[in-house]
């Protein structure tokens, strides 16, 4: 099996790991600085998959961490949690919209620029969430 760029145990595939975490933990750092999040079920999902989303990629980025330390790449099959964020980052980019777009405008003011960014962050965790996707599919097709 070839060892490519975003493999798990190589610097490009924690450099993955890393920026889902960041990016994950931005989003939920936007949301959890609000007042009204609770207050739409979309968000409420966000902030939870967020949440496993930057718990699972602390713990790949480790295990990627660990894995260049013993110079090791690893090339089992390691799941990603791409569909739980799309979903969420889908269902609040609708509720964005609606407020923004369909509703003419947001009544929450500030908060609404950090749903926004909210939304955004957690579409840059899921770039990133689908290239290390693309990556594992790629790897097993491989093997």
């Amino acid at each position: 099996m070839k060892d490519f760029a975003g493999t798990p145990g190589t610097l490009t595939g924690l450099a993955l790991r890393v920026s889902q975490f960041v990016f994950a933990a931005g989003s939920i750092a936007s949301m959890a600085t609000t007042n009204s999040f609770f207050d739409f079920t979309a968000f409420c999902y966000l902030i939870a998959s967020m949440g496993l989303q930057l718990i699972w990629s602390f713990g790949l980025a480790i295990l990627d961490a660990y894995a260049i330390f013993k110079k090791k790449v690893l090339h089992g099959p390691v799941l990603v949690t791409a569909t739980l964020s799309l979903a969420a980052a889908s269902s609040s980019a609708g509720i964005t919209v609606l407020y923004f777009n369909d509703l003419g405008s947001c009544n929450f003011g500030a908060e609404c620029r950090k749903y926004q960014l909210a939304v955004a962050l957690a579409y840059m965790s899921w770039i990133a969430i689908g290239t290390s996707s693309l990556i594992m599919l790629w790897l097993l097709a491989s093997g």
